[in-house]
């Protein structure tokens, strides 16, 4: 019995981590309303949206927007420009356009079912660029950020940003988290990096860099 509880528990366990990864059905359409809700959720989007200081004609791009929360502050500030997301759930496709409505029909947002190793056209390129807790997921996450550096017009700017979610997580979770992250984003070629703390349970680390050198098809006039 005790091999049968246990095995059931890591079934759940796997369960609950493959909808985090990648909410499906209704209980991935749940998890996002709830995602949606969650106070500290809304704030740390909100928040790391803010330090990208999108300007209204501004080109942006969301690698994993869950339920649309920082698609709509992105949509808010960039009025004149485009406001671009990935996600590889269709779960969450549907809900953030649901919650963008207005600014799909007026084709400011233009949100994709597609994954980082599928990035669609973005056509000219892009100012910004966002990816909450979804960098862990990423293979070879180096050269995902390197294709991502090519989208990026010189002197553009991304933003990672990881609240670690693991049991116990504290303060030096998020440091080390932190770390990881501006190891990646150095590697990836990625200049002028700093580190940003939320102080929430537990602290969110939003890892900014600029791109040195932009896309090798040149940038926007």
């Amino acid at each position: 019995m005790q091999t049968t509880g246990t095995s059931l528990k890591q079934r759940v366990i796997r369960y609950l981590v493959g909808q985090a990864h990648r909410p499906r059905g209704i209980v991935g359409w749940a998890n996002g309303w709830m995602f949606a809700l969650r106070p500290s959720n809304r704030q740390r989007n909100i928040w790391a949206v803010s330090l990208l200081d999108v300007q209204p004609t501004d080109r942006v791009l969301e690698i994993g927007f869950g339920p649309g929360i920082a698609i709509a502050e992105f949509a808010r500030r960039a009025t004149r420009g485009h406001v671009f997301g990935i996600d590889h759930s269709r779960a969450m496709v549907r809900q953030a356009a649901r919650r963008n409505a207005a600014a799909v029909r007026a084709r400011r947002v233009h949100l994709t079912y597609a994954s980082v190793e599928q990035l669609p056209s973005v056509g000219d390129p892009l100012d910004a660029i966002l990816a909450v807790n979804s960098v862990g997921f990423w293979p070879d996450p180096v050269a995902r950020l390197r294709e991502l550096r090519r989208l990026l017009r010189p002197a553009g700017r991304i933003a990672l940003v990881s609240q670690p979610r693991c049991p116990g997580a504290t303060r030096d979770t998020t440091v080390r988290a932190a770390q990881e992250l501006q190891d990646l984003l150095t590697q990836a070629g990625f200049t002028h990096l700093r580190v940003e703390t939320l102080e929430l349970d537990p602290p969110v680390a939003c890892v900014l860099a600029g791109n040195p050198t932009g896309s090798p098809t040149g940038s926007r006039s």
